[in-house]
C-alpha cells in the first residue's frame, strides 16, 4: 500500500453512521480511506481514497487495509451469518497489521443477553479481544430514528416490552462520539463505552412523544412473547428476524437498554438529543 495512504480506515459510509462519521472526521481535516461493498454510493470527500470490500472476502479486506493503524468498523447487516462474516474481517485486519478496532456493538453485549442479535455482538466482541489487536467497544442503544417505524398501520406500537424502560441515542450523537475517539484512538484501547440518550422512556411513553410531535395518537400494546412471534411470523418473516425483533421489546421489559449512560456527553461535551428534540428538529 503506498506511503500516502491513510492510516485511517471506516466501514460503513454508505449508511448513515459511518457516512456521519465520514463527513466529521473530513471536516476535522482528518484523511482516511473509505471501504464498502457499493464504492459508488459513498460520500464524495476530498483526498479520501475508496476501496470496494466485502466482510466476507478476507483476501480483498486484507488488501484494502494494509497501512491502516486504525479502523472504524460498522457493524455488519442482520443476517443469520453476521457473526462469521465479522470474524472474518477482523481477522483479515489483523492480518493486515491493523493495531485498533473501534467496533459499533450494542448495549449489554453478553453470550446470555436477552436480546438475540446483542449475543452476536459479544461473540464479534470476544474474537476482537482475542485478535491480538487492541480495541474499543461502542454499545449503543436503540436508534432513536427505528422508533417511529415500530408504528403499525392502525397507529399502535405493540410488543412485549412490558414497562421496562431504555434510553434510545440519536446516530448523530453515536457518530460525534466514535469521531472523538478516531481523534486519539490511544486514549481509549480496551474501552467499552455505552451510547445512550439522556432519558429513559417505557415503550407508553415513546408512544406519548409520537403522539405530541406528530399531532396522530400513537397507542402502545404489550403482547406476550407467543403473541409477538405469532404477529412477525405472520408477515413472513424468517424466524431469526422475528426473534430479534422479539427479544429487543423483552430487553426492554428486562432493564437490559437501560439505565441512560453518561458517556456520551462525558467524551464529547456535549449532551445527547432527547427523543423529542429529535423529533421536533424536523428528524421525523
Amino acid at each position: 500500500m503506498a506511503d500516502n495512504v491513510p492510516a485511517l480506515a471506516v466501514t460503513g459510509a454508505t449508511g448513515a453512521l459511518g457516512g456521519a462519521v465520514a463527513r466529521l472526521l473530513a471536516e476535522s481535516g482528518v484523511r482516511q480511506r473509505l471501504l464498502a461493498r457499493h464504492t459508488a454510493r459513498l460520500p464524495e470527500l476530498p483526498d479520501t481514497p475508496v476501496f470496494a470490500v466485502s466482510y466476507l472476502d478476507r483476501a480483498q479486506a486484507v488488501s484494502a487495509l494494509r497501512g491502516v493503524h486504525t479502523l472504524f468498523m460498522v457493524s455488519a447487516a442482520e443476517s443469520p451469518h453476521r457473526v462469521e462474516d465479522q470474524q472474518t474481517f477482523v481477522d483479515a485486519a489483523a492480518e493486515a497489521g491493523v493495531d485498533h478496532i473501534v467496533y459499533t456493538s450494542f448495549m449489554g453485549a453478553a453470550p446470555d443477553a436477552v436480546f438475540s442479535l446483542a449475543r452476536d455482538h459479544a461473540a464479534t466482541e470476544e474474537h476482537i479481544q482475542g485478535s491480538g489487536m487492541s480495541w474499543t467497544f461502542l454499545r449503543n442503544c436503540l436508534y432513536q430514528d427505528v422508533l417511529p417505524t415500530f408504528i403499525q398501520p392502525d397507529g399502535v406500537i405493540r410488543g412485549p416490552a412490558g414497562d421496562g424502560r431504555f434510553a434510545p441515542v440519536a446516530r448523530t450523537d453515536i457518530a460525534r462520539t466514535a469521531a472523538t475517539i478516531l481523534l486519539a484512538p490511544g486514549e481509549h484501547r480496551n474501552r467499552t463505552y455505552t451510547l445512550t440518550g439522556p432519558t429513559e422512556l417505557s415503550m407508553a411513553e415513546v408512544a406519548e412523544v409520537l403522539t405530541r410531535v406528530s399531532g396522530s395518537h400513537v397507542g402502545y400494546e404489550n403482547e406476550t412473547y407467543e403473541q409477538a412471534m405469532a404477529s412477525r411470523m405472520q408477515g413472513h418473516a424468517a424466524r431469526w428476524q422475528a426473534e430479534a425483533w422479539t427479544s429487543s421489546y423483552q430487553a426492554i421489559a428486562a432493564g437490559a437498554l437501560g439505565p441512560a449512560s453518561p458517556d456520551i456527553e462525558r467524551l464529547t461535551g456535549t449532551a445527547p438529543l432527547a427523543f423529542q428534540d429529535y423529533l421536533l428538529a424536523g428528524r421525523y
